[in-house]
């Protein structure tokens, strides 16, 4: 089969799920995957170089899980993330690119730091994607990440271990822990889509993704945000600093509850596409 029908596959089969662009990135990513070539310049070598019928098989079995909704970082049991590659499952949310953007804030912010013996705790650390990141590229850094589930935690060990980070973990759940260790960062992407906001969301998210990870309730949406700034206000070392991802809808509504919390110097930024994303809050 040649790369131009196995395009044309890809764009009729997934017409339902993806649109026209979205399956042909799909279908490079794939081929990237199982050859190891880049698409565009597997397109340069001659036709009898190209896909032999063991990958076009491949690509044919990963066509039909894209099919039934799988993500495609599911199937190929990796996502690209901040220049590395991480492991993922179903038991870890997908790296996302505003994720990349907290992450490359919180590196611009503290890269040539005075400090460089500085401690970070992210929480809720799913594939472990932020606290090895800020290690990567501040290793002088000391970085300890804790998540509520002992399986995501072991895809993050993993990661860790793969790139070669050395990261301290901890097996807790945020609105309960309790410790004597101080930080000088907290950082979180804690969950914070309300229910009511399910059905914008693609069908793939919702049927492979982990909910505890992504879901809080319509009552309570900043349940979690209000527990870490209540833990950072004890465990932040005066002057350090408070880092989330958050809400697009409810920007506002966490600037307003680190101002009831007695939070300094906040500051709410838009990612690439002009949404709230992120948030920076200082511990006076």
């Amino acid at each position: 089969m040649k790369i131009g029908a196995l395009k044309e596959d890809y764009i009729l089969e997934l017409e339902m799920l993806y649109d026209e662009d979205d399956a042909k990135v799909l279908l490079e990513m794939a081929i990237e995957h199982i050859t190891g070539i880049p698409y565009r310049k597997l397109l340069l070598l001659p036709e009898d170089q190209r896909l032999n019928p063991i990958q076009v098989q491949q690509l044919l079995t990963v066509l039909n899980d894209l099919k039934i909704g799988k993500p495609i970082q599911h199937i190929l049991g990796e996502a690209h993330f901040y220049g590395s590659v991480f492991k993922v499952n179903e038991n870890v949310l997908i790296p996302r690119p505003e994720t990349e953007e907290l992450v490359d804030w919180i590196i611009n912010d503290h890269a040539g730091s005075s400090t460089k013996n500085k401690s970070v705790l992210d929480i809720g650390t799913g594939s472990g994607c932020i606290p090895i990141s800020i290690k990567k590229y501040l290793p002088a850094f000391r970085v300890s990440t804790m998540d509520v589930s002992p399986q995501a935690l072991d895809m993050a060990r993993e990661n860790a271990s793969q790139l070669k980070t050395d990261i301290n973990f901890i097996n807790a759940d945020i609105l309960n822990y309790t410790t004597e260790d101080k930080f000088d960062i907290i950082v979180s992407n804690p969950p914070y889509i309300r229910e009511l906001e399910k059905e914008q969301m693609h069908n793939n998210v919702l049927s492979h993704e982990p909910h505890m990870a992504l879901f809080v309730s319509n009552e309570e949406p900043l349940v979690f945000y209000k527990a870490i700034a209540d833990f950072a206000k004890k465990q932040l070392h005066h002057g350090g600093q408070l880092y989330f991802e958050i809400n697009e809808y409810l920007g506002q509504e966490t600037v307003d509850m680190l101002l009831a919390k007695e939070f300094s110097d906040i500051e709410l930024k838009a990612d690439m596409q002009g949404k709230d994303r992120m948030i920076k809050a200082v511990r006076v």
